[in-house]
């Protein structure tokens, strides 16, 4: 499918950047499912969307652990979303473990130490 906006590539955002593009203007911001997150971003080509952030941890819960189909995505640093622009930010929390428990591989230990979480906002630049 083509890109619904021509001239608005989807952009795929997480911590670390989304505050950034909301430096002019006003947004609307809906929770979304993993699913509605898969089928916005496979309405777009992969040369319409753009990847916006480069934490390797981020990449790999996104397309390793929800399902997001795994293309060479170009990254590009966004300052701001254009009018109408959509963007899918990836919003990431660690809260601390409430049990601790040592596991035993090849013969250390490991504590678990964090929980994480992800879920989906679907952005849109309004005006």
């Amino acid at each position: 499918m083509k890109n619904p906006v021509p001239n608005h590539p989807l952009l795929l955002l997480d911590n670390s950047n989304m505050n950034t593009l909301f430096n002019e203007g006003e947004f609307k911001c809906t929770n979304m499912t993993f699913e509605e997150a898969r089928e916005i971003i496979g309405m777009y080509d992969k040369e319409d969307i753009i990847l916006c952030f480069q934490d390797q941890g981020t990449y790999d819960i996104i397309f390793n652990y929800i399902g997001i189909p795994k293309k060479d995505y170009m990254f590009r640093s966004i300052r701001n979303m254009d009018l109408y622009q959509d963007g899918i930010i990836f919003k990431i929390y660690k809260t601390p473990s409430e049990t601790q428990p040592i596991i035993h591989a090849d013969g250390v230990e490991a504590k678990k130490i964090q929980n994480i979480y992800v879920y989906c906002v679907h952005v849109t630049r309004t005006k």
